[in-house]
């Protein structure tokens, strides 16, 4: 879709392409989701981990449903299935590695991103299995919620360790 095309969608089409690039993260033309789960790591300090555990949990259900139904409108303006653009099922991975952590260290964070893009890369089961599990944006959001449930085991894992 060029930027024309964009700009001549309704705005909630466009606000839908936007929450799913999670702003320009997406639009990267090199590795959007890399960038798009760094982005995650970035405003985890300040939108995330100052919640309570019960606001993390509730945000992060929040962005589930919300990054499924744009996931799969996002896949109906931009007609490909599982748009490389679409990141916020990277941001949802990334949190959810960060969730059980009230203040994850630097290194933490960098642990977290890197289990995370490990698992979202690799898609061992049952990550890439997932992706067909449900359909359209569903499938999206569910297999990064995989991955960030096992990139979470492993740091829980590192930390216990160190």
């Amino acid at each position: 879709m060029t930027r024309e095309e964009e700009k001549a969608l309704p705005l909630g089409d466009r606000l839908v392409l936007d929450f799913c690039r999670v702003g320009v993260a997406g639009l990267a033309r090199t590795a959007p989701g890399t960038w798009g789960s760094f982005l995650a790591l970035l405003l985890a300090p300040w939108l995330f981990l100052p919640l309570p555990l019960w606001g993390r949990a509730l945000l992060l259900a929040g962005i589930f449903v919300l990054g499924a139904l744009a996931a799969g409108r996002a896949e109906q303006l931009l007609h490909k299935q599982d748009p490389g653009e679409v990141v916020i099922d990277e941001l949802l991975g990334v949190w959810l590695v960060l969730l059980p952590f009230t203040q994850p260290t630097v290194w933490m964070g960098l642990a977290a991103f890197g289990l995370f893009r490990l698992f979202d890369i690799a898609k061992p089961w049952p990550v890439g299995a997932s992706e067909h599990w449900l359909p359209a944006g569903w499938g999206i959001m569910l297999d990064d919620a995989l991955a960030g449930v096992l990139a979470c085991a492993c740091l829980a894992v590192l930390v216990w360790l160190v």
